[in-house]
């Protein structure tokens, strides 16, 4: 079984012993499979490309003009990195709101932070879309050494067994992106992870909607950030794979209501409560399941 710590040990680039790797289990060609990732990396730009383009709402209404909206806005703080890794993320998950084609990455829920990390940081300085199949191979491997120790579900692991695996993905991707080793790029992947931990799944109503296009914006700035920290050289205290453990054991602690159930959180908010009941075809609820603590 393939560990973070084999991949921070593994000769650089990461990307291509990770590629030998899963060459020597599968059997593929190497070409195809490094075809197929640019595929899919093409199908991911498509996605933002037209969530970008479009503002029709989902189904339940309550997402698909963030991204557009974004996009279109003032640069007010002058980050136009920020900004665009931001828009590219909600455009990808707006789509998927919309049922529209997207890559799971690992999730539909978590499909916009690494096109939003990763090709929002190529475009920001001018890279080809080829650039990206060497990164994206790193972050299949982070991927699947993650799934192989914890789950990658928000109803096994909450929302930080998804966006937590896929910021990881998308920070080690950026790190190679940029020449980063591979103990750069798996640190990286461990300060995302680290500070992921105990994130719950909450979505209003069961839809992938709300909080998840905005989290993955979030999360995609949190996947560059966790690079440009490894790729200053600094890294986890906690080694990675015991980082990876502690999310696996807070996941497995982590109670049914707060697993993509809707039963707390955002979910069971009055106006979560509301859009539900909207949805399934009922009167308007009161708020239920809140646990209303006393002020100090």
């Amino acid at each position: 079984m393939t560990t973070l710590d084999d991949i921070l040990n593994a000769p650089a680039p990461a990307s291509a012993w990770i590629l030998a790797q899963d060459c020597q289990e599968t059997g593929l060609n190497p070409d195809d499979i490094r075809a197929e990732m640019l595929r899919r990396i093409r199908e991911m730009r498509a996605s933002i490309e037209r969530g970008l383009q479009s503002d029709a709402k989902s189904i339940t209404g309550m997402v698909g003009w963030n991204a557009k909206g974004l996009w279109d806005a003032p640069d007010v703080l002058g980050a136009p990195l920020l900004k665009r890794v931001q828009a590219y993320a909600m455009a990808v998950n707006e789509e998927n709101a919309r049922m529209g084609r997207i890559v799971a990455a690992p999730t539909a829920g978590s499909a916009g932070t690494i096109p939003g990390a990763l090709i929002g940081v190529a475009d920001h300085l001018g890279l080809e879309d080829e650039r990206l199949v060497a990164p994206m191979i790193l972050a299949a491997g982070i991927g699947k050494a993650i799934s192989k120790r914890m789950f990658i579900s928000g109803a096994a692991g909450g929302c930080q067994a998804e966006i937590g695996s896929s910021a990881a993905m998308a920070a080690a991707a950026v790190v190679e992106l940029l020449g980063g080793t591979p103990r750069a790029a798996v640190h990286a992947a461990s300060l995302a992870l680290m500070n992921t931990i105990g994130l719950v799944c909450d979505p209003v109503g069961g839809y992938v909607e709300v909080p998840c296009v905005s989290r993955n914006a979030f999360y995609a700035v949190h996947a560059v950030s966790a690079a440009q920290l490894a790729l200053a050289q600094l890294e986890s205290f906690i080694p990675p794979d015991e980082v990876l453990g502690a999310m696996a054991s807070v996941g497995r602690m982590m109670p049914a209501a707060l697993r993509e159930t809707a039963d707390g959180g955002l979910a069971q908010t009055p106006t979560g409560l509301a859009v539900t009941a909207r949805m399934e075809g009922r009167d308007k609820e009161g708020p239920g399941g809140m646990i209303e603590l006393p002020l100090a």
